[in-house]
């Protein structure tokens, strides 16, 4: 872990092994959490969030929060003072991370004189953006068993068995795993299971994986099905929500 010191944007470093987690915690100051490299997950709130390096997310300061690695990643989370940053959004909120954000970050990780991270500071802030079009957010069940439940999924999306098998793997019964899913999250469980297929799609695409390739490991059966899978939740083909985030930038 490395971290700047008298700047109005401190900045740590973390190299995070696959499904190395921090646990529940809290900053005084606003967090941007980013991943340079790999894939983060983070849970606030009974939600989640999967951020591939072409996004990260704006998190409150004085809000609960745990951030894992699904896979080998490297971390770096901006942190900013309440009292003199001027962003302010006071949810969690997800920002495109442009080329010249990117470059901006790794900037501010050296060793500059105070006018010139000023500077850089002050242009950082001027280009973080909210991400465009949909971005998948993901509500987690609170009930330990579909807790449980969600946990297999999310650790393998294209994890095969029905509903019936994962319920005798968790000592509940499908009915009552279809009412907690409903009651917890909104969504009906297969529902839930697309968006889970479909956040792991996204890292995989934003890392430029084929759909067909990415198809398969998210657990469909053709690129046909993924696609329009991905169109009903998004409105868009894989291809043209990425060429969106590419005009966005």
């Amino acid at each position: 872990m490395t971290r700047t010191q008298d700047a109005s944007i401190d900045l740590e470093r973390f190299e995070m092994n696959r499904g190395q987690t921090f646990q529940h915690h809290w900053h005084d100051e606003h967090q941007l959490a980013w991943a340079r490299s790999g894939v983060l997950m983070v849970d606030i709130q009974s939600r989640c969030w999967v951020l591939p390096p072409h996004l990260a997310l704006w998190i409150p300061a004085g809000l609960r929060h745990a951030t894992g690695a699904l896979r080998e990643s490297v971390l770096l989370g901006l942190y900013l003072d309440p009292a003199r940053c001027p962003l302010a959004w006071s949810t969690p909120t997800v920002l495109t991370v442009t080329p010249l954000a990117r470059h901006l970050i790794e900037y501010l990780a050296g060793e500059l004189t105070p006018q010139t991270r000023m500077h850089a500071e002050a242009v950082l802030l001027e280009v973080l953006r909210p991400a465009p079009g949909a971005v998948f957010e993901l509500p987690l069940p609170a009930d330990p068993r579909a807790r449980e439940l969600a946990a297999l999924l999310l650790d393998d999306p294209a994890d095969p068995r029905g509903l019936d098998e994962f319920a005798r793997a968790v000592g509940s019964s499908a009915r009552t795993l279809l009412r907690l899913f409903l009651a917890e999250t909104g969504m009906t469980f297969n529902q839930w299971r697309v968006h889970v297929r479909l956040q792991a799609a996204l890292a995989h695409l934003a890392e430029g994986a084929p759909v067909a390739r990415v198809a398969e490991r998210v657990g469909y059966a053709t690129p046909s099905a993924f696609v329009a899978a991905f169109r009903r939740v998004t409105g868009q083909t894989p291809a043209s929500y990425f060429a969106a985030q590419a005009d966005a930038v």
